[in-house]
């Protein structure tokens, strides 16, 4: 059951609605803070040459393959701000390592103690020796992956073990981390209390409900007490912080994970803080907006809807012998239909819907520039792209001069007097019904307005039909009634094309 105006993934539903995140991205387009981290410009840092990184929401996700760089833009965040030494993220050995000379880092950054009304700019180099900069002030949470280090195997916990330890404080947890914490884990932490080990080290302690057993978490998971050290942070941190955190997931169940995030989206209204994480999580950027998310691969950086599945394709961590790119969700439906009507062996090829013409090019382009490539990649871009046609570079355009959708419904509408009755039978309706399907069809083709709904809108009055079995029903129908236009489409690419066994 969904829950109107909240976000929902799978089972669990956001308690950040729509029109929340619509509203922090308008705060950040606005400059309506007072410190804000604006933009990170790798100039020469670790492969990577002059490419940015915006950070348009206040919540952002650094998605990408294990030595990807997504550490590197997390540290190149860090170095714009006093709080954070550089050799937290960029150690240097010595004379032993040279890696870092010529470093460039360009930051631009929201700080209205400074500049009432523009963005700041100041830079961050590595001449030879050390690092040059001017760092803005700030406060700044940095949460590392050793957060998650069990705490039998931490150094700095060794004096709390044995018998006569004692701790120079102990303390309960505030009423605010307690309930984000149990709305976080699922489960009761109101008995919880934090140790104070050493002026640097704490402990948490826990006790069974209704009995006077307890424990420290030298007995429970480093997960739960690094749920617990990441919300007493945040909870103590002041307004306007800056929150860094390594793989957000660590240690985490995949429902812990979203609602972490959902913490962390609710802190970003509530204390106007900017968090910034790594993650291989799909779960951590299902709640996200595309703008939120970044990649990073191959010296490269890419913004928006680029889910992980995806990123694996372009890093050829997925086995296939083909990788298709386009635009969006209902677009990679379209092509998977052609494919199968085409004969291709759909179990080799992954498909994979970018966001966005001139995201489906980027990647599609940075895919192709990897000599490293186990298998080539295709991209088709909606209709009204098709000046970005290059058959050379393996760039194709759907029919059309417009959006996918719209140009299937249009060819189905148009024979549907001839094609209700498999349409009926594909929307899983008796074809007892297929005068009612004519009648919706026809009505919404005349009372839509947005062509990317349609289909939603169709199953809506087809007794809540889901929209994807809408969709595929179209798809479907097209793929059978424009054979030759799927032909058209296909054809150049055929030689490509892992095709079905002919039995």
């Amino acid at each position: 059951m969904s829950v109107p105006g909240c976000v929902v993934w799978g089972s669990i539903v956001s308690e950040v609605s729509p029109s929340e995140i619509t509203a922090l991205t308008q705060k950040v387009a606005s400059s309506n803070y007072g410190k804000y981290l604006r933009r990170v410009i790798l100039r020469n840092v670790r492969g990577f040459i002059d490419k940015e990184v915006r950070f348009d929401f206040p919540v952002t996700a650094l998605i990408g393959p294990n030595g990807g760089g997504k550490t590197t833009v997390l540290g190149a965040a860090a170095l714009a701000y006093k709080a954070v030494e550089p050799s937290r993220f960029f150690a240097k050995s010595g004379r032993y390592d040279s890696s870092m000379v010529r470093w460039s880092i360009e930051h631009g950054v929201i700080d209205k103690t400074l500049d009432a009304a523009s963005e700041v700019r100041r830079s961050a180099n590595f001449p030879s020796s050390k690092w040059n900069r001017r760092p803005f002030e700030r406060d700044v949470l940095v949460f590392g992956v050793t957060r998650t280090v069990p705490a039998t195997e931490r150094s700095d916990l060794k004096i709390a073990r044995g018998a006569k330890f004692k701790a120079l404080s102990q303390v309960n947890l505030s009423d605010d981390v307690t309930s984000a914490v149990q709305a976080i884990l699922g489960k009761p932490v109101d008995s919880y209390t934090e140790l104070d080990v050493t002026s640097r080290a704490t402990l948490y302690t826990a006790k069974d409900s209704g009995s006077a057993f307890s424990y420290t978490e030298f007995h429970f998971g480093a997960g739960q007490a690094s749920i617990i050290r990441i919300v007493s942070g945040i909870e103590n941190a002041s307004e306007n912080s800056l929150i860094l955190i390594e793989e957000v997931e660590n240690g985490l169940h995949p429902v812990a994970v979203r609602r972490l995030v959902d913490y962390l989206l609710g802190t970003a209204i509530r204390k106007k803080c900017q968090v910034i994480f790594t993650t291989h999580s799909a779960e951590a950027i299902a709640a996200l907006p595309t703008t939120a998310i970044w990649a990073a691969f191959d010296g490269d950086v890419i913004q928006g809807a680029l889910n992980i599945e995806a990123l694996r394709t372009i890093t050829g961590s997925v086995p296939a012998s083909l990788a298709v790119f386009v635009e969006d969700d209902f677009a990679k439906n379209a092509i998977t239909g052609a494919l199968r009507h085409y004969g291709a062996d759909i179990s080799a090829i992954v498909a994979y819907g970018i966001g966005g013409a001139a995201q489906v090019l980027k990647v599609h382009n940075a895919r192709r520039a990897d000599p490293t490539r186990t298998y080539e990649s295709i991209a088709f871009l909606d209709g009204d792209s098709s000046d970005e046609v290059d058959p050379q570079a393996g760039i194709y355009a759907f029919p059309g001069t417009g959006d996918p959708e719209a140009h299937i419904f249009d060819a189905v509408v148009t024979e549907l007097d001839g094609v209700a009755a498999k349409l009926t039978a594909a929307l899983n309706l008796p074809t007892s019904e297929q005068e009612r399907v004519k009648k919706v069809v026809r009505e919404r083709a005349l009372t839509n307005h947005d062509r990317h709904i349609i289909f939603r809108q169709i199953g809506d009055d087809l007794d809540l039909t889901a929209e994807l079995v809408v969709a595929n029903a179209f798809i479907g129908l097209w793929a059978q009634l424009r054979e030759v236009e799927v032909r058209a489409l296909l054809d150049p690419i055929q030689s490509q094309l892992p095709m079905k066994a002919v039995t």
